[in-house]
């Protein structure tokens, strides 16, 4: 089952849907742009992609449903606005699928197979950045990239190719992590043609991957006491919350070193403590 809120003067919660479909644990949800009206989708254990919409207030429905996954479908993520409405999908089967609506409300699929062995646990899109947007000021044509993170211990970049219209394998990254890679998250946009993302891992570390002028990568690592489930970025891009196994959720930036620091805790309430 999908709970569906509204936040209310105050900060309240008001409850205003129900959404019933999946068979199994529900993994995760994603809001797709507010340009394309109230867009959800959701993923699970069945192996079932559902993408509800509302139609008027607290009126939603299905609108479509992907069931060609052969395993738990563990990730999803909608691309950035200027992709149209895309959905990437990262599964246990080995799989990253990418969904795309078409104008006449069809969906286009394309697969990414063997991406990660035993299982694709995270999927992230990049911000929409041209390659050499450094180098042209920021006037090219953006490129559609995913990071992804597996079972593999591998953390994996990958690129649309218009000329073969198909999925490849990116700049590839150094093995770095030594157990699962359990989420990924590509930071926003920090300015032309500067892309950074953090992975973490049941190794008990964070990485920060920051893409240099010249389109190598660099790394820094901070290690934790704790698996590490879940990364995310502040909408401004600088500041890093993690959680893990301890049950805390700290907040990490980059100090004018270079290195990345503790600035606080979350509280159980949403307040944050200094770290």
């Amino acid at each position: 089952m999908i709970k569906v809120y509204d936040v209310v003067e105050g900060g309240e919660r008001k409850h205003v849907a129900d959404l019933s479909g999946h068979d199994g644990p529900v993994w995760q949800v994603a809001w797709a742009h507010p340009q394309y009206g109230n867009i959800l989708a959701s993923c699970s254990y069945d192996r079932q992609v559902m993408v509800w919409k509302e139609h008027s207030p607290q009126n939603w429905s299905q609108v479509y449903i992907y069931r060609d996954h052969e395993g738990s479908v563990n990730s999803i993520t909608w691309a950035p606005k200027e992709f149209g409405l895309c959905l990437a999908c990262a599964s246990s089967d080995e799989s990253v699928r990418v969904l795309k609506r078409n104008d006449d409300d069809t969906w286009d699929v394309k697969l990414i197979s063997k991406a990660h062995v035993t299982g694709c646990n995270a999927v992230s899109w990049s911000p929409a950045i041209a390659p050499d947007a450094i180098a042209s000021g920021g006037e090219s044509t953006p490129v559609m990239r995913l990071v992804t993170g597996g079972c593999d211990n591998f953390v994996k970049l990958w690129r649309y190719s218009e000329e073969t219209a198909s999925w490849e394998r990116d700049v590839e990254l150094p093995q770095l992590h030594t157990d699962w890679v359990r989420d990924v998250a590509f930071a926003p946009s920090l300015g032309a043609g500067a892309l950074m993302f953090a992975s973490c891992s049941q190794d008990k570390k964070v990485i920060i991957w920051t893409q240099t002028p010249e389109g190598s990568w660099t790394h820094k690592v901070i290690t934790f006491s704790c698996v590490l489930w879940r990364v995310s970025w502040s909408v401004t891009g600088n500041i890093l919350a993690v959680s893990g196994g301890d049950n805390q959720v700290t907040l990490w930036k980059d100090n004018l070193l270079g290195d990345w620091e503790q600035i606080g805790q979350l509280t159980e309430d949403g307040a944050t403590t200094k770290g």
